[in-house]
């Protein structure tokens, strides 16, 4: 979940940078927009100006018809030179309408486009912002729920049991001498009261899902005709204890997961007796259930 945080910010930092871009090009094409407006305002001036004079010439040059031949020509000639630049200026007109009019085509595109990226970016944060106060939430439930289980656990700190934090998940672990005689998996009534201990706390806090976990350490089984070898031997022991913590409180059963790991899970080396007593334990490992966390990340 904190790799989805991470994620879920740097697809924020993205969006930003899309969207400072985005506004820097706005700017620009404003900026364009306005001196296009500008200059269409000067060209409908001038044009203005032009038809004037040209109306002006027209009428000078119907009052000379009649007068000298001279200077009608030279009205004339004037007229025409008049008439061409305003043929000019009105096609200059034209094509700044035309460019004015696509560079407003895509302002209005980008300003779209930009909205829906701010829209977007907001729903994501708006997501991130959820997805944190939801581990939040999670790590200081898992954390009141390590303090509960050391408090209501403390009398059998010295005789194998001890709870611990890793990754978000509370871990409560047991060495076999407190929980079961050597290759059995019956629960030895020490180990019972523990288990009852651990199981009222439990049964309070139904937003958890609970993983038994049986193991070994690596010297090989001998098989008695009930279990073939460790592995076998590790189930049976997670299964005991599930089924003691199911009895003694109101845990929900579909909370609750028994698995064997055999030797396959060390914590410490099996070239020691110290290292193998280590190994041969069973963990309860409480984790929270995180289908609200993924419902906000698959949002």
């Amino acid at each position: 979940m904190k790799d989805q945080n991470r994620k879920l910010q740097t697809q924020n930092n993205e969006y930003s940078s899309d969207i400072a871009r985005y506004e820097s090009q706005v700017k620009s094409l404003k900026e364009d927009t306005t001196k296009l407006g500008g200059l269409l305002r000067n060209l409908v001036s001038s044009h203005q100006l032009l038809s004037k004079d040209y109306n002006d010439l027209l009428a000078q040059h119907q009052q000379a018809v009649s007068g000298s031949q001279a200077e009608a020509k030279r009205i004339l000639s004037q007229l025409q030179k008049s008439q061409g630049e305003l043929i000019k200026r009105e096609d200059s007109l034209t094509a700044l309408e035309r460019a004015y009019q696509k560079r407003k085509l895509e302002l209005d595109l980008l300003s779209s486009e930009l909205a829906a990226l701010q829209a977007n970016l907001k729903q994501k944060e708006e997501a991130y912002d959820r997805l944190h106060n939801e581990v939040a939430r999670k790590d200081s439930m898992m954390n009141a729920l390590k303090n509960s289980l050391t408090k209501a656990l403390i009398g059998f700190e010295n005789q194998g049991l001890t709870v611990s934090t890793r990754n978000g998940r509370v871990y409560v672990s047991m060495d076999n001498k407190l929980m079961f005689p050597s290759g059995s998996f019956d629960v030895n009534p020490k180990g019972k009261e523990a288990l009852k201990q651990l199981g009222s706390v439990l049964q309070d806090n139904s937003d958890i899902n609970i993983l038994v976990e049986g193991h070994t350490d690596n010297v090989p089984y001998a098989a008695n005709g009930k279990l073939d070898d460790n592995w076998d031997l590790s189930a049976k022991r997670a299964t005991s204890i599930t089924r003691i913590l199911l009895q003694t409180s109101k845990i929900d059963p579909s909370k609750i997961t028994a698995a064997g790991r055999g030797e396959f899970s060390p914590i410490e080396s099996n070239e020691s007796a110290e290292g193998r007593a280590k190994n041969r334990r069973t963990e309860v490992i409480l984790m929270p259930d995180l289908n609200k966390l993924y419902n906000i990340v698959t949002e």
